[in-house]
């Protein structure tokens, strides 16, 4: 869904990739980020939101937290991150950003929560009690009163499977004295996910149930005579919405794709983010008609109903932008060894193949590879990272 956006708005990206593969530069099974890219999209990110006077934490899981990806975005005033769990805060931590958001979409676990103290994130969502009094409690091992964000569930509200949980909405008045109650933390505000979704139907973004159960919640708190409510409204996340979001009274937005061009909305139309990301991989031998490629990095997050898949292969800069080719993926119950490319007799051992999905790194074993100076016509590799943000040897370990 997004090749052609990919190379329709980015094509020296694509041309410095096949390049920077085909002379040994850039591995395969990589997810390549264009970082003059990256920081050109976080600086129109970070612009929006001090119109709207939001407060922007990216989301970084899906392109490896990796640490020239968070240089890029500080320099444009994006300077603290989301940890979608511990994996995350980790190597955000150690490339020495702060942490704006933890614990949501995943709870800290139990033995970890002095570790995410240290961190002192600035908001630390909790689904219930148990959780709120283990951050108090690890938060006063540090000297420190932790601002905790609740997330609330209200009948009608939708999860992605897996997702599930919270405070009752109904109750968040409650909720708010009993987080107020801890000895080291505080309730600072309330939250949920997604509070927008892509409608593949109309190709718009749309309010979720979700959202309004926050404002809901936020006219209940208010009521009840709190001021100064956060409301962190994450999902789908882009310049283009962010004043859905600050009209629905959030105060904090989570953009993740957004960063790198790759929310459903970029895929059917040109938003202000550019694509600034890609997979290369390369063809590595052929079978019953077949062209094989290597995979490691075959998965897609799947916001789009099932569709062909296309790539472009080749060894040529100049020409591999003419050549888009389906190829078949693994089904989700296999190891995504391999994809195949059909005919084989179009393609060479050795070809680059390009792809640009949506991508999620962390659930993946590709490299990330980010790429300077690629706007200048002077790129650089700044080397082979792991999806947790670690620097490889790499080509040997």
């Amino acid at each position: 869904m997004f090749l052609k956006q990919l190379v329709r708005r980015n094509p020296d990206f694509v041309k410095t990739v096949t390049a920077l593969h085909q002379s040994g530069q850039i591995p395969a099974n990589s997810y390549v980020l264009d970082l003059d890219t990256v920081e050109a999209n976080a600086r129109v990110l970070a612009e929006e939101g001090r119109r709207l006077n939001l407060k922007v934490y990216p989301m970084t899981k899906q392109i490896g937290r990796n640490p020239f990806a968070l240089r890029a975005m500080a320099r444009q005033g994006l300077d603290a991150y989301v940890a979608v769990d511990m994996g995350c805060a980790w190597p955000i931590h150690a490339a020495g950003y702060e942490i704006g958001h933890i614990g949501h979409l995943v709870q800290i676990p139990k033995a970890e929560t002095d570790a995410a103290a240290s961190m002192r994130p600035h908001y630390w969502t909790v689904f219930n009690h148990e959780k709120a009094k283990a951050s108090s409690e690890s938060a006063a091992k540090f000297n420190r009163n932790q601002a905790l964000l609740a997330r609330i569930v209200a009948p009608g509200d939708k999860f992605y499977i897996g997702h599930e949980g919270g405070f009752d909405a109904e109750k968040v008045v409650q909720v708010a004295d009993e987080i107020d109650s801890l000895s080291n933390a505080h309730f600072a505000g309330i939250t949920t996910f997604p509070a927008l979704l892509f409608d593949p139907q109309t190709n718009l973004v749309q309010p979720t149930h979700n959202l309004g159960t926050l404002e809901k919640a936020a006219e209940a708190l208010a009521a009840a005579g709190r001021k100064g409510v956060e409301i962190n409204a994450p999902g789908t996340t882009s310049s283009a919405v962010m004043s859905v979001l600050a009209s629905a009274g959030a105060t904090q937005v989570e953009p993740g794709h957004g960063v790198t061009g790759t929310t459903p909305l970029h895929a059917v139309k040109d938003l202000p983010e550019l694509p600034a990301v890609l997979y290369v991989t390369e063809v590595s031998h052929f079978h019953n008609g077949k062209a094989y490629c290597f995979g490691g990095g075959l998965y897609i997050d799947p916001v789009f109903p099932d569709y062909e898949v296309n790539a472009l292969i080749g060894k040529d800069p100049d020409t591999i932008t003419s050549r888009p080719m389906p190829v078949q993926f693994p089904p989700a119950n296999a190891i995504d060894y391999y994809g195949m490319i059909s005919p084989q007799g179009q393609v060479e051992i050795g070809d680059s193949v390009i792809f640009g999905f949506r991508m999620q790194a962390f659930v993946t074993r590709a490299m990330v590879v980010p790429v300077s100076g690629i706007s200048k016509g002077q790129p650089v590799v700044e080397g082979i990272y792991t999806p947790d943000g670690k620097r490889t040897g790499w080509p040997e370990w």
